[in-house]
């Protein structure tokens, strides 16, 4: 039965990756499709190998999933809370993509854990989920925000004076290699996160003794 339910995980957690690869390929390949830079097709392939190539350069966020936000007992019902938390990260998923609420897939499924744990009665480590949950949440979007607007100001003063045509080229290909950058930063982010509990349910059902 243990067997199973490390099985079953494994496959959910696959098919979480994949709703979170539908939910959030938009955000790479969106603008250089929009403005012509890449073909649709192109853009797809180049996000796919960057996402690809973004899962093997760390593990820091698998880590940070796997065992910095819960503590779960090696027991066949520590597998069925991980089965709850994936389910109900792809419910939320689903439900966003469809109504194309923008939302993240990584707290969905730090929430799922979270919840499931508690309604299990298990241990949620909180002050791993200030730290590298809460905090970099409120703190990450206003970096971005203050480096976009410095940027995007430095830009336009910089090429004021630049011809429109030329410089429509020149960013065209700047833009093919911000998207690239884009699918490899989430390849980095997103593909650890589903390595991360497929780990912890290795752990807890012993299958794998550490992470």
């Amino acid at each position: 039965m243990e067997f199973a339910l490390i099985v079953a995980v494994i496959v959910v957690a696959l098919g979480f990756d994949y709703t979170n690869g539908f939910h959030d390929a938009a955000n790479a390949i969106a603008t250089s499709v929009s403005t012509r830079a890449l073909t649709p097709r192109a853009a797809l392939v180049m996000a796919a190998v960057m996402n690809l190539v973004g899962a093997f350069l760390g593990t820091g966020v698998a880590q940070t999933v796997g065992s910095g936000i819960v503590e779960l007992p090696e027991t066949e019902s520590s597998l069925v809370v991980i089965l709850a938390a994936l389910l109900g990260a792809i419910v939320w998923n689903l439900t966003t993509w469809w109504f194309g609420l923008p939302s993240s897939s990584s707290h969905a499924l730090i929430g799922g854990l979270v919840g499931a744990t508690l309604a299990a009665a298990g241990t949620v480590k909180w002050a791993g989920i200030l730290e590298k949950v809460v905090i970099p949440m409120i703190v990450s979007p206003l970096v971005g925000f203050t480096l976009a607007f410095l940027f995007m100001t430095a830009i336009m003063w910089i090429f004021r004076r630049a011809n429109p045509g030329r410089l429509n080229r020149g960013f065209r290909i700047a833009q093919t290699f911000s998207a690239a950058a884009m699918a490899l930063g989430h390849g980095l982010q997103d593909a650890q996160k589903t390595m991360g509990v497929i780990t912890l349910a290795l752990v807890v059902g012993g299958v794998q003794s550490t992470f």
